[in-house]
């Protein structure tokens, strides 16, 4: 039984949905548009300003895709309206970030800086203060681009476990490792 498939999505004032053919649901709102295309098999009804999403069986591929879809759409609505952010740290000595428009220049202890262009739909802001780890902050309406991206940040220099340097999620726990043992 899926518990979130069977939530209305609740459209708050300013947010118009539409659902076009080929099941398409259009959301509007005061931060922009989001698109998303359901399954054929999942239908979505706008009644009394709320979405219902429905399910034709209740086979488990069904009851999979209508909480996934119901979520998905209940994204698309929050981000048209408060939008979404998330914060990576660089940690280590030398690390650094700036950026120029939506191309960030990173300085993560390779040879090298890496140079990342972050796409158009999201707003990238570097903050670097004296004693502090430098902090880049995504900011948009899209949340999976927005994990998209900064995922893909994380990656160019993912934490170690021993002393935590790398780029790192702000408050991401890191499960720490002892170092050698001493001698006899």
């Amino acid at each position: 039984m899926s518990r979130i498939g069977k939530k209305p999505v609740v459209i708050p004032a300013g947010v118009t949905i539409a659902v076009g053919k080929d099941n398409v649901v259009s959301v509007k709102g005061p931060k922009g548009e989001l698109k998303q295309a359901i399954d054929r098999d999942i239908t979505a009804e706008v009644v009394n300003n709320e979405l219902i999403i429905k399910r034709p069986t209740d086979q488990i591929r069904h009851r999979a895709m209508h909480g996934l879809y119901r979520a998905l759409v209940n994204n698309l609505v929050t981000g048209v309206t408060t939008g979404y952010k998330r914060d990576l740290e660089l940690v280590g000595v030398g690390y650094k970030a700036s950026n120029i428009g939506n191309t960030i220049d990173l300085a993560l202890g390779y040879s090298h800086n890496i140079i990342f262009e972050i796409p158009k739909e999201l707003k990238v802001t570097t903050l670097t203060e004296k004693g502090k780890n430098p902090i880049i902050t995504l900011e948009g309406i899209d949340k999976q681009l927005i994990g998209q991206v900064a995922a893909k940040l994380r990656s160019l220099r993912k934490p170690e476990p021993y002393k935590g340097k790398g780029v790192k999620y702000v408050g991401e726990v890191l499960r720490r490792k002892a170092g050698k043992a001493a001698g006899k």
